[in-house]
């Protein structure tokens, strides 16, 4: 099994069908036996994906002519073998005699993969500093996603740019249901794995060095779950009390969903609802994996007629639909996959479904907007226009010392505290 080609084909999925590169290696590394080899294609697969536009570029200046739609797994292979010679410690004639061998289906292909990557040996130096000079490729991101980014956050541009080409540090929550954080840090120790408290929420943990989930203690016993800091500080936030009916809204994969019990187990009742039901299978098996219960129901947020028969809640979480352009160092395929004209329909949909949610909301309950978004468009301007058209709408300060006050809601920058790019605004219903 030639593993270069292996993640040439999941990147082909990626490139030239849309899809995106989790659903990509969710399909190509169980055909891959060993764990080491599964491992290294995702490395590259994330890799290439991460660098795409300073790859691309370069591997522009190598050919002649650019290759044919047709031809896209050759690209996608060469972009493999580039991203080796470059970011990876894989001895370069290794790189290259694995990358061409993984061509033979294509015979002409084998001297063209074989030719560019030793040109590229030959010519480094004076390649990279042209790549380099480019300014699409010495940021790593599309044109129009670099503008929004600057016109939103000119001062913090730079560190975004470079946050999301960094692979993100793995961050656990810990199930405060059934463990505290000192105690699970202890049974880290214990198998000599490092860890820091992170002081804004009780349940996270970061770990400086990355390992498996099956290293965790009591992984499988659901004493801990692999979550961003960010997304952890919504369970907190939301601040759910016992007896009281809580509404996940876009709920998948669950990872919320599942803090919002372990914090508070003694809830009348939580629906979470996503409106893909293959997504919202993954809320059960997180769930069942962490010994938690909720109802879950495949619908539509925003025509709550459909599905809400009437209830009524008094916590509700609404993880909007976004550009996800806080994410990028988790999801580095939203550089490619992401529209520009995606923003505008983005921000009538979060409109749309926070109407739904506030009609289901009782007075004095409280509503959590999230998304894990860094454009003010889809955060603190969406919750400006609704606080205008709702006189029953009142906002709650977030006081906290992680993230940036903003005239509405709390604005975390990507790279922050090591968290996510994500944003938070409270709201209460009044009388």
């Amino acid at each position: 099994m030639n593993l270069r080609r292996c993640a040439a084909q999941v990147l082909s999925r990626v490139l030239s069908d849309g899809q995106s590169l989790t659903a990509a290696l969710d399909s190509g590394l169980p055909k891959i036996p060993d764990p080491k080899d599964r491992a290294f294609v995702q490395a590259l697969c994330y890799g290439v994906i991460r660098h795409y536009f300073d790859l691309e570029f370069l591997l522009s200046q190598l050919l002649t002519k650019p290759l044919k739609q047709k031809d896209n797994d050759i690209k996608a292979l060469l972009l493999v073998g580039l991203y080796q010679l470059q970011q990876m410690r894989v001895k370069s004639h290794a790189a290259v005699s694995e990358t061409v061998a993984a061509a033979k289906h294509k015979v002409w292909a084998k001297s063209l993969v074989n030719g560019v990557l030793r040109q590229y040996l030959r010519d480094a130096d004076s390649l990279e500093a042209t790549c380099a000079a480019h300014h699409q490729t010495h940021h790593n991101h599309p044109e129009w996603m670099m503008t929004l980014i600057q016109q939103a956050w000119p001062e913090h541009a730079e560190a975004i740019f470079s946050a999301n080409d960094q692979a993100p540090p793995m961050s656990l929550r810990v199930n405060l249901h059934r463990t505290s954080r000192s105690d699970y840090m202890a049974s880290l120790q214990a198998e000599g794995i490092d860890a820091e408290r992170f002081a804004a929420c009780d349940s996270a943990i970061t770990l400086p060095h990355a390992v498996s989930v099956e290293s965790l203690p009591d992984f499988h016993d659901g004493l801990v779950s692999v979550q961003d800091l960010a997304a952890q500080l919504a369970a907190q936030l939301l601040d759910a009390q016992a007896n009281q009916s809580v509404l996940d809204m876009c709920a998948a994969p669950g990872g919320k969903t599942a803090a919002i019990l372990e914090r508070q187990p003694d809830l009348k009742s939580l629906l979470a609802i996503d409106v893909d039901s293959q997504r919202l299978e993954r809320v059960t098996q997180n769930l069942q994996r962490l010994q938690l219960t909720a109802e879950t129901l495949a619908a539509d947020a925003s025509q709550p007629q459909n599905w809400a028969k009437g209830r009524q809640f008094e916590r509700i979480l609404l993880d909007a639909p976004c550009s996800g352009l806080g994410v990028i160092r988790r999801h580095p395929d939203i550089k490619l996959l992401r529209r520009e004209t995606d923003i505008a329909a983005l921000q009538s949909l979060q409109a749309e479904i926070l109407e739904a949610a506030w009609s289901l909301l009782t007075v004095d309950g409280i509503l959590l907007y999230a998304t894990c978004s860094i454009l003010k468009q889809e955060n603190e301007q969406q919750i400006e226009a609704f606080l205008a058209r709702h006189a029953d709408a009142v906002e709650i300060k977030i006081e906290a010392d992680w993230g940036i006050a903003r005239p509405h809601g709390r604005q975390i920058i990507t790279g922050q505290q090591q968290m996510d790019g994500f944003y938070y605004a409270k709201l209460r219903k009044t009388a």
